[in-house]
């Protein structure tokens, strides 16, 4: 019981703590104008569903890495080009709610063992998940495939176009030392067990979301590889609890202002200023950004429908939606850190490795 309270105490405190950070402010502000510029162009050309579409690639910018120019936009093009190929996979699978979950699942395997061995940086694996999760609920409809994806590609570019004028600005008159193009991360079998425990449980949760019949099941894998992007098990489980309290209260935030009925122009600028206040705290304190991140993700995803009229059914369905997600996510984090488990699985995957190795030189 002790123990329990100590952990209490100690997660109170992190609530209270707010972190350093050496994030300038105009990254906050080149995040919001390429979240926003797409949606103002969707809404001034009488097509906001496209903007909404094109506005999620946006969220790539999030990859700009502190560096020269050159390392800077190679970056940003691969990861642009990930986006495209998480969106394509997840749309295309999508016809089938088992099949999508199982593409889902090993997608997510493929791509955050990508990312490990390449040693990205934070947010890592997460936003090509996301748009993977957000595709795969999609409607399948194969004629509009390549329109969607165009749209997707878009996005990404202005991103990456925005990131160029920046980046000549930022670094002018500033020496960088020579960096290598590509880093590698030795420990592959880590981050082979890392990889099929997310990704096992990112398919457990669509599929999830799906069988319930949820309105919108992505929340389920988003929330849930939300949660796992903590370093610890201790760092998960304080994520689990930081985005449920998060998100309860930031759904009491969205209620207010889905409850101001925003018209068009509205629910883009206020899009903006989330996003804004987003990238300000989640290098600083977690539980507060997702504070803001509710509501956000509420606007992006249902501006384009009628839902937003249905502010009391909506915030009710969204907090149910994300405190499965975060359990889930919570779960996959104790077998992610539990250490026999890492140990006995990895050692199989040596021997699996050694074994083929062996019938490959016979």
């Amino acid at each position: 019981m002790s123990d329990f309270l100590e952990i209490v105490k100690a997660e109170a405190k992190s609530l209270l703590t707010l972190k350093k950070t050496e994030r300038l402010w105009h990254v906050p502000l080149l995040a919001s104008l390429c979240v926003g510029l797409p949606l103002l162009v969707g809404y001034f050309t009488d097509r906001l569903d496209y903007g909404l579409l094109s506005c999620m690639a946006g969220l790539v910018i999030l990859y700009l890495p502190t560096t020269s120019v050159a390392r800077r936009m190679i970056t940003l093009l691969s990861c642009s080009f990930g986006f495209m190929i998480s969106f394509t996979i997840g749309v295309l699978f999508s016809f089938n709610p088992y099949i999508s979950a199982l593409v889902l699942g090993l997608f997510t395997v493929g791509v955050h063992w990508v990312v490990r061995y390449f040693d990205m940086k934070p947010p890592g694996s997460f936003f090509f998940v996301m748009i993977a999760s957000i595709a795969s609920c999609m409607p399948f409809d194969f004629d509009v495939v390549p329109l969607k994806v165009g749209l997707v590609g878009m996005g990404a570019m202005l991103a990456c176009l925005l990131a160029l004028f920046y980046s000549i600005f930022i670094t002018k008159n500033r020496q960088f030392a020579k960096d290598e193009l590509i880093l590698l991360k030795k420990n592959s079998t880590a981050a082979i067990f890392e990889s099929l425990i997310i990704g096992t449980f990112i398919g457990i949760s669509l599929l999830t979301g799906k069988l319930l019949e949820l309105t919108n099941p992505y929340w389920l894998p988003i929330s849930c590889m939300a949660v796992l992007q903590g370093v610890s098990l201790q760092h998960v489980w304080s994520r689990s609890f930081q985005r449920i309290l998060g998100t309860f209260i930031g759904l009491g935030l969205a209620w207010g202002l889905v409850s101001l009925h925003f018209e068009a122009l509205g629910i883009c600028l206020t899009i903006m200023i989330l996003q804004f206040i987003i990238e300000m705290l989640v290098v600083r304190h977690y539980g507060l950004a997702v504070i803001f991140i509710t509501p956000l993700t509420i606007f992006l995803a249902e501006a384009g429908g009628t839902a937003l009229s249905h502010a009391n059914d909506l915030i009710e369905t969204r907090f149910f939606d994300i405190l499965i997600g975060s359990l889930i996510g919570a779960i996959a984090g104790y077998f992610l850190y539990h250490e026999k488990l890492r140990r006995t699985t990895e050692r199989q995957i040596r021997k699996t490795k050694v074994s083929f190795w062996l019938k490959k030189r016979n």
